[in-house]
């Protein structure tokens, strides 16, 4: 029943997230023109409301828990499991306070409304993944404004959507690039769950009446200790909110 509403409701989700796109690029680029950081970062999180509203229209729930009391002026490094594109506005709105940022694909940062703009001008790192010094040293101009910021930064240390929502081995390149240049952020792991069922037949149909999550869970201070070692102790919180331990 899941797929069968999705061949009626696909269009509708499709149609609003687009017109969403379209109405708020004029608006980013006017306020990031006249008005700066600031209000550009406010019209990108009413942006991201109303994107993951557009869930909604599919009967499909976001529910996003966060019970760490986590410190405002603070570099963070949100490390999460990625499942599919739906997981992107949630973090985004929801952990606007944190100024997070995201790591993304240079490709990204063209042709598509809002979101471009968003990643060429709201403080990304927009990588090439056929550079190694290039994708280096974005990361680097990122790890730097944190610092300088307090900003902080999302990471899916997979590297690539997981299409069944099984958890892929953390790489720990990027967070380490990171803490070598911020050694005082926070790592701070985001467990997601069952977004993946949204699209698990693609974009047409899409599924129907999903409970979708994404979790706080409690921070790790890495304290000087191997990346390794602090990344795989994030990939395992994971795994065990996810019941995939």
């Amino acid at each position: 029943m899941r797929k069968f509403f999705g061949y009626f409701l696909a269009p509708l989700v499709a149609i609003a997230f687009f017109l969403v796109l379209v109405i708020f690029q004029p608006l980013q680029w006017i306020s990031y023109k006249f008005f700066g950081y600031a209000a550009h970062k406010r019209v990108v999180d009413i942006l991201n409301l109303f994107l993951l509203r557009t869930f909604y229209l599919a009967g499909n729930q976001v529910i996003f828990i966060n019970k760490q009391n986590l410190p405002i002026g603070r570099p963070m490094i949100f490390v999460a499991n990625h499942q599919s594109l739906a997981d992107i506005p949630p973090l985004i709105y929801y952990l606007r306070k944190y100024h997070a940022k995201f790591i993304s694909k240079i490709e990204l940062t063209k042709g598509i409304p809002s979101i471009s703009f968003n990643l060429k001008y709201g403080g990304a790192a927009n990588i090439d993944r056929n550079d190694p010094r290039q994708s280096i040293g974005e990361i680097v101009k990122l790890a730097n404004r944190m610092k300088e910021k307090k900003w902080s930064a999302v990471i899916f240390p997979e590297g690539t959507r997981s299409k069944d929502g099984e958890v892929k081995t953390f790489q720990s390149a990027g967070i380490a690039t990171i803490l070598k240049k911020c050694p005082e952020a926070l790592l701070v792991p985001i467990a997601i769950n069952n977004s993946w069922r949204m699209t698990q037949y693609g974009y047409y149909p899409i599924s129907t009446f999903e409970r979708m999550t994404w979790e706080v869970l409690e921070p790790i201070e890495p304290g000087g200790r191997p990346v390794d070692e602090v990344v795989k102790e994030a990939e395992n919180r994971i795994k065990v909110a996810i019941n995939q331990a």
